[in-house]
């Protein structure tokens, strides 16, 4: 394979490249969220953890009291997020299905030592973004409650309770799930699927546009024009993935294991590109190609999350610098892998190719 031939070709398409609006702006909506990362992890976050927004709220919300006065109603006046009022549990139920509250709270007259338990009633709106907010702050309070309680009903134990050393906390919480778990695979990832589909868009625009033969006619093999596009892009992959790591580390997120990263996704995306590359040679028309390449990418990505050490999930550990010795046993299946398709696409080629000789 000549490789003076392989970079004509990779030279042609990174020109037609500029031409072709749908991969422009896709680039174009990884960069607006790779450099947007900080200011849309709040927005995002609240979308699969709307509780996480609790950390951001300084309103003091309006809530209800109902029932007996005990150490709870103490440690609600003294919170600083609510407003409570004294109300009859009817009109405080009624005045929260208008939204005039965020909550109601009830609470029994049972004493604090007695033998039955403490059964505290919450009323809140149901698929409410304020309710899961003011969930978080009540949690806290019913909490310190609850160990009051605990404290109380302790002469009730017959045996001593083992005590718990837990781990100071480290401070992770939504924001490292949202950055590490899916940002950052996905802002990474993202390059290799685009490039597989544009890798179908390359080689099926020769058919329709019925410049192939003008192609072959060159010195240039029709191997080398398939492995021409293919190279052209994969090395659009780690660009992208190295561009958008610079950006999130602008952004003040700590990234290790920037080389094994982009190495990872380089390897990886050879993989897609290569399936979609084979697609491409067997149905010739972007329609179909495109179709099939995407459904059989579902079942393959299905199958590939379903594996407990699977690339998304080593490039997490990568990227927060947890990562061991099964990095290197997956990087080989991924290198064998991609050394299967390279083989049975230049098989594919190469037969493709000797067909339209003869024909």
């Amino acid at each position: 394979m000549n490789a003076r031939h392989l970079t004509i070709i990779m030279h042609k398409e990174f020109r037609g490249l500029f031409n072709e609006r749908t991969i422009l702006l896709a680039v174009l909506l990884q960069l607006f969220v790779a450099m947007f990362s900080s200011f849309l992890m709040v927005g995002l976050t609240s979308m699969y953890d709307p509780s996480s927004l609790s950390k951001y709220s300084r309103f003091r919300y309006s809530i209800a009291y109902a029932g007996n006065d005990s150490a709870l109603r103490e440690y609600l006046d003294a919170s600083p997020d609510f407003n409570v009022y004294d109300m009859d549990l009817s009109p405080a139920v009624a005045a929260l299905k208008e939204r005039r509250l965020a909550a109601v709270i009830y609470a029994p007259d049972t004493a604090p030592d007695a033998v039955d338990p403490v059964k505290i009633t919450l009323y809140t709106l149901q698929n409410d973004l304020q309710s899961a907010i003011v969930n978080v702050k009540l949690k806290d309070i019913f909490l310190k409650y609850e160990k009051d309680l605990r404290g109380v009903r302790a002469v009730r134990l017959g045996e001593r309770p083992v005590p718990l050393q837990l781990p100071p906390s480290r401070g992770g919480g939504d924001f490292y799930e949202f950055v590490y778990g899916l940002l950052i695979p996905l802002l990474v990832f993202m390059p290799a699927i685009i490039a597989s589909a544009l890798v179908i868009d390359l080689i099926t625009e020769e058919y329709q546009h019925e410049t192939l033969e003008t192609l072959i006619s060159t010195p240039v093999s029709f191997a080398e024009i398939i492995w021409g596009k293919v190279l052209a892009c994969e090395l659009l992959v780690p660009v992208q993935a190295g561009a958008w790591l610079l950006l999130l580390l602008i952004n003040g997120i700590p990234i290790r294991n920037v080389p094994l990263i982009l190495l990872m996704v380089t390897l990886s995306s050879g993989i897609p590109i290569l399936i979609g590359a084979l697609t491409a040679l067997h149905y010739r028309e972007r329609t179909a190609a495109q179709f099939i390449f995407s459904t059989a990418l579902v079942v393959v990505i299905l199958f590939v999350l379903a594996l407990p050490a699977n690339p998304l999930n080593l490039l997490t550990r990568l990227a927060v610098g947890t990562a061991g010795m099964e990095q290197w046993i997956v990087l080989a299946g991924v290198i064998a892998i991609g050394a299967l398709l390279s083989v049975a696409t230049q098989w594919y080629a190469e037969k493709t190719g000797r067909q339209h000789h003869t024909g």
